[in-house]
């Protein structure tokens, strides 16, 4: 017998695959999302810098060649002057007035639909639809359907009853826009507590029932504590939409009868009187308070979900 040898085998090198440096790879993760960003900053940032610029400048438009760079003279007579002032007090009033009431009402509906019962999901939709609607047909809704002395629905419903026939918006202007916000946002701030309740520890729920505590004893102890980051959330998302509010106030009253907010103020200013630097001056402290505004609003969304991920 012949044995036969076979040749021993060698290992063949790996290849060497050479990656990419750290920082390219940063920038082909990040290249789909600059087309994104140029668009949001050509859309949003550049008009805020050339409304920042012209707050500067004394710039009537009926009068171009007379305009000058005035510094802080604009945003000084916005922060003077007695009708912007009563104007900024009136926006804080109506925002107040919206969030308290649209929180406690949102509240009380989310604790009515946290709770299992026959056409709870066509209740659910019945009650978010006014947040869908449109504004300005939400306030034409019911400066129309609802408010008006001659054909309205409470006054019809007053006159079953024998009751008295006012003017809504006329005697009560201020109460007339606060009652058709509320409307539009408590259905917003029901869903954002809904949320919360349906994220409660349900087993400690049951623990405090079979130790005895009342719904009451429940509700106060352990589902207001665990609801304080979302009605935190609510006020600030709806302080930031409800300060930049224009088309209740538009189309209720015009802004007459002491109901002209800051938004309505700066169109006055704006299309009105063609004050372009002092329009731009109170348009940039409305943007102002509303990135403060915001900005507590994304440290509490945080939180959330830094709480969701824990108890994960």
């Amino acid at each position: 017998m012949t044995a036969t040898t076979t040749a021993p085998l060698t290992a063949t090198p790996a290849r060497t695959v050479r990656r990419p440096p750290a920082r390219l790879r940063a920038w082909a993760t990040r290249a789909p999302l600059l087309p994104a960003l140029v668009f949001m900053i050509v859309v949003t940032q550049l008009p805020f810098v050339a409304t920042l610029v012209i707050s500067f400048f004394d710039w009537n438009a009926l009068y171009p060649k007379a305009r000058h760079f005035t510094g802080l003279d604009n945003y000084r007579q916005v922060l003077t002057d007695t009708d912007l002032r009563h104007s900024v007090w009136t926006t804080v009033l109506l925002t107040a007035a919206v969030v308290v009431a649209s929180l406690v009402l949102g509240l009380a509906l989310a604790l009515l639909l946290d709770r299992r019962f026959r056409g709870r999901g066509i209740v659910r939709t019945l009650l978010i639809a006014p947040f869908l609607v449109v504004p300005v047909a939400a306030a034409l809704l019911w400066k129309h359907v609802l408010y008006n002395p001659e054909y309205g629905l409470f006054n019809g419903l007053l006159h079953l009853v024998g009751g008295p026939q006012p003017d809504w918006i006329s005697k009560t202007p201020l109460l007339a826009v606060e009652a058709s916000l509320v409307w539009q946002w408590t259905p917003f701030m029901m869903l954002i507590l809904l949320a919360g309740l349906q994220s409660r520890d349900q087993q400690q729920i049951e623990a405090a029932r079979v130790d005895g505590a009342s719904d009451w004893q429940i509700f106060r102890h352990l589902t207001l504590p665990h609801l304080r980051r979302y009605l935190e959330l609510g006020a600030l998302l709806g302080s930031v939409y409800i300060v930049q509010n224009f088309d209740a106030v538009f189309t209720l009253t015009s802004g007459g009868l002491g109901t002209a907010n800051l938004p309505y103020t700066v169109y006055q200013s704006f299309y009105q009187a063609h004050e372009n630097g002092l329009a731009s001056a109170a348009g940039v402290l409305v943007v102002v308070g509303s990135i403060v505004i915001a900005t507590f609003a994304l440290r509490v969304v945080s939180s959330l979900f830094r709480e969701e991920v824990s108890r994960a």
